[in-house]
């Protein structure tokens, strides 16, 4: 239960209502009632039906398919809250879209991460609560507080206790980065696992042809576990997984990653894949009917709640990490 709970409001759009009840649940307090719904036209629309006049209010919303559906219902909720004289606003972002598009990468690119923080800041947010951003320098593109939380002391826990050091020799595990890019989040996190760090290089030789998958570090007859902090459409991480086995030599292949996105054949490529079980977190919601049995949700939705419970309180949230 957190101080001055009556001050507090939660509320949540369309994205991801059973994550929003489950973080009230951990703290005791009930969803606020609101309606959020969607026009004929597709012009999003938010009813409050409850006073948030003075609250401490905090608006679940993953910003995931359709990324602009609910990242519009976001915007709406914020200008309803500020325009109702909330005393303050927390847009809860459990997974941030447009994240990837944090830079030009080439001419006259837009950077839509920075625009999708200028729209919050706009709208009426006094801060931003998110998980694992794609980049963590994202959090520099806002003019108000963001509090980042990062998923992988939940993973930490999942795998020590899957694999744990009295039982299985973790000399025989590597931590694997599915890309160059991904190396300095997967070291982080193979250090807390006590397990061994390789990667994943993939370059392109010339036009037209076929991508070469290395792998840098040994993984020879060794458990590997593919660390990344979202999966997309899964291309990437299923092509080092089959790397890792048929070029690597290794034993057997795990993976796990903060948003399971999951677009378009991934469910398809992981089940063909050498990936014997990829987990994945709630921050956004599988699909019903999930076709693939090799993937797992963990719930962070209790982290969240500590966090919520932290910036009500006016406290450091450093104790989550």
């Amino acid at each position: 239960m957190i101080a001055y709970g009556e001050n507090t409001k939660i509320f949540c759009g369309n994205s991801n209502p059973e994550f929003a009840i489950n973080v009230c649940k951990e703290l005791g307090l009930t969803i606020g009632k609101s309606v959020v719904r969607t026009f004929a036209d597709g012009e999003a629309s938010v009813s409050l039906e409850e006073t948030v006049r003075g609250a401490d209010v905090f608006l679940i919303q993953s910003t995931c398919k359709p990324v602009n559906d609910h990242l519009m219902e976001l915007l709406v909720m914020i200008d309803a809250c500020r325009r109702a004289s909330a005393g303050r606003i927390t847009a809860v972002i459990p997974y941030f879209g447009y994240a990837r598009q944090d830079r030009k990468a080439k001419s006259r690119d837009p950077i839509s991460a920075k625009l999708v923080a200028n729209m919050l800041t706009a709208a009426g947010a006094n801060r931003v609560l998110t998980m694992d951003l794609h980049a963590a320098q994202i959090q520099g593109f806002f003019d108000i507080p963001v509090d980042h939380l990062l998923g992988n002391p939940t993973f930490v826990k999942y795998y020590l206790e899957k694999f744990p050091e009295d039982q299985f020799n973790h000399d025989d595990f590597v931590v694997v980065s599915p890309d160059v890019g991904s190396v300095a989040r997967a070291r982080a996190f193979a250090a807390k696992v006590h397990m061994g760090l390789a990667s994943v290089d993939k370059r392109r030789q010339k036009a037209n042809v076929c991508e070469v998958m290395n792998v840098i570090g040994d993984v020879r007859g060794k458990t590997c576990i593919l660390y990344d902090d979202m999966v997309d459409t899964a291309g990437s991480l299923c092509n080092a997984a089959n790397a890792l086995v048929e070029v690597g030599g290794a034993k057997a292949v795990y993976a796990c990653a903060t948003h399971g996105v999951l677009s378009g054949p991934a469910f398809e490529r992981i089940e063909n894949s050498a990936i014997e079980e990829l987990v994945v977190h709630n921050t956004i919601p599988l699909t019903q009917n999930t076709p693939s049995g090799k993937i797992k949700q963990l719930d962070v939705a209790p982290i969240f709640a500590r966090a919520i419970a932290h910036i009500h309180g006016g406290t450091s949230i450093a104790d989550l990490f």
